[in-house]
């Protein structure tokens, strides 16, 4: 049954665009004709309320354009999309993360970058005012399908006076390792039987590819060959891995399972229920937001993302991006209209960074800004963006993500060998390899 639904939802995204994407760049239009662009996007109260002010300055330059902006909760918004785009309904502008938003390109359901209308010269243009590499995600034969909106990476949070309550030093004896993460841990859980009532760190369940991955890549695996023809390798590595995690769940040290409520929640109300979370530098503002006493307390920080002690490779949590596309399908005239705001709150990118929820937009402008450098523990997210990559982003990449999920939450929570795990996973991955 599964695999029947995910075949239909590969099938509904391959069903070919009304209009191809190349189509509405060399159309004719009359710019001055009323025009009205549908604009989905994820909830997000700080940039809600910078996005309705922009806009509304936007349509005030643009009197022939209304915007009618749309959020929905960033895991609904993904299945929205989906279903709409299934119907030939899909919103004229949307966002959402690459990995779900990849696929759009593949199967032309959207409309590469009008550079002009978007506020560019040209193509190079565009690849000029980014830092290098980050366009790379959404080009394909040449063409440019996506302005990002935001690129994120996860650090980790600490707060102090959890770990100055079991005895510790926040500024000394923070995690380096991850075994260095578990010992600490297990210093920091307060348990009442096997609940546990405080933990130390717990993982961002169920985002896999974002740091999972990462940690079996340090150990020296991979998820795909580098032809990207062959799943899992590395089973050292894997097995490795996927022992830490059997290990840090109920029926090993009893550290966090997947059946508490995350972690980067509960972080920002300081109710000593949670010393270390896995989270971004939006982080920042959502603790300002709702707890501006613990925000302006410093008693928190923020650390680099451990490696295992034997690591082989120096790998950071994943970097991903929510991209602004356009909808292949949409006329000419809504698809420049999109652009022309897609460009326009992209020009607005410290506005973004301090009053939209913390959120870097990767220009190469903004990593030059004090703006950003003064924000606080920036440092700490540049540096392990430089020692990070892309999350994986195929057009399978959500199948590949519930695949491992699959195992680690086998072993975690079932009582699945790692070995087993990892035949299953391997087996089911290279199926959908194999299919794609």
């Amino acid at each position: 049954m599964k695999k029947a639904l995910v075949m239909l939802a590969l099938f509904v995204l391959i069903i070919p665009a009304a209009l191809f994407a190349a189509g509405a760049k060399e159309a004719v239009v009359d710019e001055n004709a009323p025009v009205t662009v549908q604009y989905w996007t994820h909830e997000d109260p700080a940039r809600t309320q910078l996005e309705t002010e922009l806009i509304a300055e936007f349509m005030a330059k643009h009197p022939n354009i209304t915007v009618v902006r749309t959020t929905q909760s960033a895991v609904k918004q993904i299945e929205l999309v989906q279903t709409a785009f299934a119907a030939n309904q899909g919103p004229d502008m949307f966002n959402l993360p690459i990995e779900n938003q990849y696929a759009y390109i593949t199967n032309s359901r959207v409309a590469p970058v009008d550079y002009k209308a978007a506020g560019y010269a040209n193509k190079q243009d565009l690849l000029d005012k980014y830092i290098p590499g980050v366009l790379d995600t959404v080009t394909l034969n040449g063409e440019v399908y996506g302005l990002p909106l935001e690129l994120t990476n996860w650090s980790i949070y600490i707060n102090k006076k959890v770990f100055r309550s079991a005895g510790l030093n926040p500024e000394t004896d923070y995690p380096k390792t991850w075994e260095e993460m578990a010992d600490i841990s297990a210093k920091l859980v307060l348990r009442d039987g096997d609940i546990l009532i405080r933990r130390g760190f717990d993982f961002r369940y169920p985002y896999y590819l974002t740091f999972f991955v990462p940690m079996v890549e340090q150990l020296g695996g991979d998820l795909l060959s580098a032809d990207g023809k062959k799943a899992i390798i590395g089973d050292d590595a894997w097995i490795k891995a996927l022992t830490f995690m059997k290990n840090w769940g109920p029926s090993g040290r009893n550290l966090g399972s997947p059946t508490y409520k995350n972690a980067r929640n509960i972080f920002n109300q300081d109710n000593n229920d949670i010393a270390m979370a896995h989270t971004g530098l939006y982080q920042e503002g959502r603790i300002q937001k709702d707890n501006p006493a613990f925000f302006n307390s410093k008693e928190w920080m923020v650390v680099p993302f451990p490696v295992f002690k034997d690591a082989v490779r120096n790998v950071a949590s994943c970097y991903y991006g929510h991209f602004f596309m356009v909808n292949a399908d949409a006329s000419p005239a809504v698809q420049k209209a999109a652009w022309k705001l897609s460009g326009f709150l992209l020009s607005h990118g410290e506005d973004y960074l301090t009053r939209g929820g913390n959120i870097i937009q990767p220009t190469k402008a903004l990593f030059a800004s004090d703006t950003l450098k003064n924000m606080p523990y920036s440092k700490v997210f540049i540096d392990d963006m430089n020692r990070s990559h892309m999350i994986y982003y195929g057009e399978n990449s959500a199948q590949i993500q519930t695949l491992i999920r699959n195992a680690v939450e086998s072993v975690m929570l079932s009582g699945v060998s790692p070995e087993k795990a990892l035949a299953t996973l391997r087996a089911a991955a290279q199926e959908v390899i194999d299919e794609q």
